[in-house]
Order: C-alpha cells, then structure tokens, then sequence
C-alpha cells in the first residue's frame, strides 16, 4: 500500500513506519501540532523537532495546527488525512498505537470516512520485547519528557540504550508504569534510526516543569551527515 504515516516524532510513531516500510510504500507524514502539552489525541513535546525529522527521513510533511479541545482534535487531523488522499493518492494510514483505544478508535473512524485502511505495527505487541528491538534496531530515542513516579527529571536527554532500559524496566516494574511510556508517563524523540538518511543533534535546550510533567524545550538542533 501507500502509505501516510501520524507522525509525532516520538519511538512508537517513527518504529512503525520501520515496519511498515518493510512492505509499503511511505508517502508522506502527517504531524497535528496542539497548543496543549496535554493533547487527548497528539503528543506535543519536541514538536518543534519534527520538520528536523521529515528531512532527516526525505519524507514530505503535512502539518496543521489545534486547539487542544475534546474531540474537536479529530476535524484537523480528518483533514490531514484527506489532504493526504488527495496529494499523496495514499490508500492508507499508519500509527504507532500499542494499547490506546481512544486513538486507535477514532482514527478508524476517520479512515473509515475516507475510505482508507489503517495499519497499527505495534497493536497490542509485547512490549518488553518492543523496546529491546527498538535498541537493537538502532533507534536513538531521547527521553523529553517524563511525568510519572519514578522518572525523574535527571532522565531527560538521554537516549534509550542497552544500560538505560534495563534501569527503565526496574523503574517500571517497581513504580508500575508502562516500560513503553504508553500512559505517557515519558515522551521520546527519535534522533537517529536506520531510515534516517541523516541524524539529528540537539544543541541546546531547557528543562520546564509544569505540575507533575517535566520536559524538554529544544531551543537548538542541526541535521549531520551519517
């Protein structure tokens, strides 16, 4: 199939345009930017890294922007998908959902009024197993945000290695949150995977609290030839 992939930057949405690019063919990315970091729908954090990454990946970018209002997030993501139909002829969509059925849900829903398919590599994967592939795979996923016991704000920065998820899935199962963040318990960014045709690196950046979330504000990041 053609494919638009709901891009939002983070490991879950990047790792199954890996997949899905073992048989499909990837058009375009679709990325609906919130003016909440508390979207129902969109993860927000390290939004302003995604244009980075489109050309990281030589992979055009759809955006448009919402208003972080229930449910009336879905009309601006209906019309990136049907902008995708129309410019990218893509007979299908593809995200990165694990166990989100409100997201998984009402994007169907949406494709289903345009008459396109949706793909989720990840449904309901083991995640333990999905996190030590994404390592070995070769994915450089930056903790940018964390939110949950246990996750400190020390954690923001570091890319997700060998060591750091073994220190991850201690803190997962002592604090009992998801090792995959899928609570959204923490936020990644992916700056470098085998896709890229260049990585990306974070120059500069500041740490902002608000309430029981702390995250990243990337003030400065660059593309380097791989």
């Amino acid at each position: 199939m053609d494919l638009a992939v709901l891009f939002t930057g983070g490991k879950d949405s990047t790792y199954s345009m890996f997949l899905a690019s073992k048989e499909n063919s990837i058009k375009c990315l679709l990325n609906v930017v919130s003016d909440s970091v508390d979207s129902y729908m969109f993860h927000t954090v390290g939004s302003n890294l995604v244009e980075l990454q489109a050309k990281a990946l030589e992979i055009p970018l759809i955006r448009t922007y919402t208003k972080a209002v229930k449910e009336e997030e879905l009309e601006d993501l209906k019309f990136l998908m049907m902008k995708a139909k129309q410019d990218y002829g893509v007979d299908g969509v593809c995200t990165g959902a694990i166990e989100s059925r409100y997201q998984s849900d009402r994007v169907r829903r949406i494709a289903e009024q345009l008459d396109l398919k949706v793909i989720n590599p990840l449904w309901h994967i083991d995640v333990a197993k999905y996190m030590r592939d994404l390592v070995h795979d070769g994915f450089k996923a930056m903790i940018i945000s964390v939110s949950a016991d246990g996750l400190s704000k020390e954690l923001l920065g570091r890319i997700i290695d060998g060591p750091l998820l073994e220190e991850l899935d201690r803190l997962s199962r002592k604090y009992r949150f998801n090792l995959a963040f899928e609570g959204g318990e923490a936020e990644t960014a992916v700056v470098d995977a085998p896709i890229f045709k260049s990585r990306i690196s974070v120059d500069e950046y500041t740490v902002k609290s608000d309430g029981s979330k702390s995250f990243m504000l990337i003030k400065e990041a660059h593309l380097v030839a791989k």
